[in-house]
Order: structure tokens, then C-alpha cells, then sequence
């Protein structure tokens, strides 16, 4: 049986004893899953090791190979467990195939000093952005799994030549039961903004790795709506480099995000 929304992907995942799950081709971004719901599909079974698990704080990913859909199995480890963090890692795999490796780390809350990260200032409104389906038929078909609109003029293959990126993201299922995936996922949505430096698709890319830290508990955001900000920071030799910003509906700073991705130019 094969599942079509992120909660069901999950929910079979966080059933099984034996860590498995199943991806429906409308996952798909070209002949790999989507990297955002591979990387749940981690974090979630790492935390299915810690008997009570913290908060995830932050999650580092390397992208080995395409996940095809099928079957999923996350083998995940406890690599040490302290009073307050504790460090875990998981191998997404498919076929017997590594496609996903990936360390998390799960901390407690502890008294320390406080510095308030900066709120985003006049986000752009949803009513002004592009809605994913005005150009569904250019954009990769998990898309369809989310609400959401690129604001500003960063959409890819735009031409644009900006550095800049913004989106308003939404999951389309209920993502309640599962705060840190919810936001994984999410934070994994921009394609690379070099991507606006080109005007005709196709350019092909893919994540080679990835960070995401979260500045605040994930089962502390509210609301359903994020807004992601995001900066090309460079670009050379087939590689290009990108870093970002997770707020909630309310301005709060929930997550920052980095990336390495590789990109393919026509001859």
C-alpha cells in the first residue's frame, strides 16, 4: 500500500517496529523523493529511539542517493545519551541503498542566559505572491502536497538574476502530531535561488547537504503558515551555496537553514 499525504508517511513510520513506510510517486521532484519528507522520515526514527525524546535542535543531512518510491526503511541509532542532549543517527534506505544519512541532536531545555533572536519585520502578505498551481505544470509534483506562493520574483527559471528568495508555506494534512517534521519539511522546500538566474528550465539540481538548526522548541510554533527567507550566498563550479530563515506567522525566528547543492548547465 502506498501512502500520499506527509502524516500518513509518518504516521505507518511511527507504527512500525520494524521502521518502515512507503512513498507514493507524488512524492517525486524528477527521479529522487522529495529531500524535505527524506529527511523527516530520519528525524522521526531517530526520535523513535530516545525513550522521551527532547526537542530536536538541530539536524545535519547528507544526500547519498535518489530515494525512489516504494518502500522506506530508517535504521537509526542512539550514538550517545546525556542528562540533556542526546546525539542519534539514521540511514534512510531504499533497496538495500543508503539515500540519506543523517545525526540529530535532541536536547532539554536548561537555565542559561536568554538573547531574543530578531523578528521579521513586514514579511511580505500572501495575497500578493504567485500560488504554486499558476505555474504547476513547470514546478516538481510534490509541490501539489503543499499550500503556499513565491513572493517577490525569485521563482526559478524567472531570470530574475536575484539573490533573494521568499516563500509562504503550509502543509495541506494535518501535521500536528509530528512539530519537528512539520518544520523539516518545510525548511527543505526552496529549490536552489541560483536556479532565478536562469530563464528557460531545465537545470537540473539536487541538495548535496544540509543543516538546520532550531532556535526554538519546535512543539512551542504556532499556527500552520511559515515564511521562508532565503539568501544565494554563492555559486562556482557546478556548486552553490545557500542560507535561510524559518519564521512562523507571528515573526518568530523558528529555524536557520544551510545548504550545499550541485547544479548541471546545459552544453
Amino acid at each position: 500500500m502506498t501512502t500520499d499525504t506527509l502524516q500518513q508517511i509518518l504516521d505507518q513510520l511511527a507504527e512500525s517496529d520494524e521502521n518502515t513506510t512507503t512513498l507514493g510517486d507524488n512524492w517525486s521532484q524528477g527521479r529522487a523523493a522529495f529531500g524535505g519528507l527524506v529527511a523527516a522520515l530520519a528525524s522521526l526514527g531517530m526520535s523513535k529511539q530516545l525513550d522521551t525524546a527532547p526537542p530536536l535542535r538541530s539536524l545535519l543531512t547528507s544526500f547519498v542517493a535518489p530515494l525512489p518510491p516504494g518502500q522506506v526503511s530508517v535504521d537509526a541509532a542512539i550514538q550517545r545519551q546525556g542528562r540533556s542532549v542526546s546525539q542519534c543517527s539514521a540511514n534512510v534506505v531504499s533497496g538495500g541503498s543508503i539515500a540519506l544519512q543523517a545525526l540529530g541532536v535532541f536536547g532539554n531545555a536548561r537555565p542559561g542566559l536568554r538573547v531574543e533572536a530578531d523578528r521579521m519585520s513586514k514579511p511580505l502578505p500572501r495575497e500578493e505572491g504567485i500560488p504554486f498551481e499558476k505555474f504547476a505544470k513547470r514546478m516538481p509534483g510534490f509541490l501539489s502536497q503543499f499550500d503556499g506562493c513565491w513572493m517577490g520574483n525569485a521563482m526559478p527559471y524567472s531570470g530574475s538574476r536575484t539573490r533573494k528568495l521568499n516563500m509562504w508555506v503550509s502543509h495541506r494534512c494535518d501535521m500536528s502530531a509530528y512539530p519537528a517534521e512539520k518544520i523539516v519539511a518545510l525548511a527543505d522546500m526552496p529549490p536552489p535561488v541560483l536556479l532565478a538566474h536562469y530563464d528557460k528550465p531545465i537545470v537540473p539540481a539536487s541538495s548535496v547537504s544540509w543543516g538546520l538548526e532550531f532556535v526554538i522548541d519546535p512543539a512551542e510554533v504556532e499556527g500552520d503558515w511559515f515564511y521562508l527567507d532565503f539568501d544565494l550566498d554563492a555559486a562556482a563550479d557546478g556548486y552553490t551555496q545557500q542560507s535561510g530563515r524559518i519564521y512562523d506567522e507571528a515573526g518568530r525566528l523558528c529555524a536557520l537553514s544551510r545548504q550545499c547543492m550541485v547544479y548541471f548547465e546545459r552544453q
